[in-house]
């Protein structure tokens, strides 16, 4: 039984969220349609109803934001995603059936590659900050992780960090992850080679800047710590993740942890 729903346009049989839309505290009035750019276009997967249909709400109540398709399971939201675009995914990783590992895997090999741009970002789920499966789904290329019980403030903002793709997703969760996990990535490893042998190509300042992103610094901190404009920085970070095969940031904070960039 196919348990996705499809919520685009007027197919979900539920009226539509209002035009009037309040933006979200620190998001400026009048942004999303209203200001003439598309909403961003978020699925939903997660086996459990309530928690999908709590999600879906608070998602839809941003006039930026557009929850375009609810899966009850990975292979509900693999179909799903190869007949809906999405532009960032909420995946719970601990489902019955496919996870949201392999769920993960399956939907970016539809784009390509983990490091296809034009793929969906992928935020995981999870119900606690350890959670080694967490780690296996950044591998698989997601772009960072967040626990079910985040306060909905940051739930949003990582919608639209993850979005912008500048930026970690829940760094302090993250860094907690990947101090706990660290022994294992640094593990000797065809990957974790290949890796080292990325990084051993980064130029001097290039290799600098990649120290402080896998500090969890933004582009504006990265400027002001080198004395920098903050598009020369983009640009070295464009170049960095380049010559990494990183999808986004979280997966360069993640090979920073293999090759010893990063120590707990």
């Amino acid at each position: 039984m196919d348990n996705t729903t499809s919520v685009e346009g007027a197919r979900t049989g539920r009226p539509a969220a209002p035009a009037s839309r309040r933006a979200a505290p620190g998001y400026p009035e009048g942004s999303g349609t209203t200001a003439g750019h598309a909403p961003i276009r978020v699925a939903i997967v997660d086996d459990q109803h309530l928690v999908r249909s709590g999600f879906a709400m608070l998602i839809n109540s941003q006039p930026d934001l557009e929850v375009v398709s609810e899966s009850a399971n990975g292979a509900d939201a693999v179909r799903a995603l190869a007949a809906t675009r999405a532009d960032v995914v909420m995946m719970d990783v601990r489902m019955p059936g496919m996870d949201g590992i392999e769920a993960t895997r399956r939907i970016l090999a539809g784009h390509g590659s983990a490091t296809d741009s034009d793929g969906p970002r992928i935020v995981v789920l999870t119900t606690f900050d350890l959670d080694e499966y967490a780690l296996a789904a950044i591998h698989a290329g997601a772009s960072g992780f967040l626990l079910k019980d985040a306060p909905p403030e940051e739930l949003l903002d990582a919608i639209r960090t993850v979005h912008r793709g500048d930026a970690v997703i829940a760094p302090s969760t993250t860094r907690r992850l990947l101090d706990h996990v660290a022994p294992l990535l640094r593990e000797p490893s065809p990957t974790q080679s290949a890796h080292a042998d990325a990084v051993g190509r980064l130029t001097a300042r290039e290799r600098e800047v990649f120290g402080l992103i896998a500090q969890g610094l933004s582009n504006p901190e990265i400027a002001a710590g080198l004395f920098l404009s903050e598009a020369t920085v983009k640009t070295h970070v464009g170049h960095i993740l380049a010559k990494l095969e990183a999808r986004d940031r979280v997966q360069a904070v993640v090979i920073a942890y293999e090759t010893g960039i990063v120590r707990p």
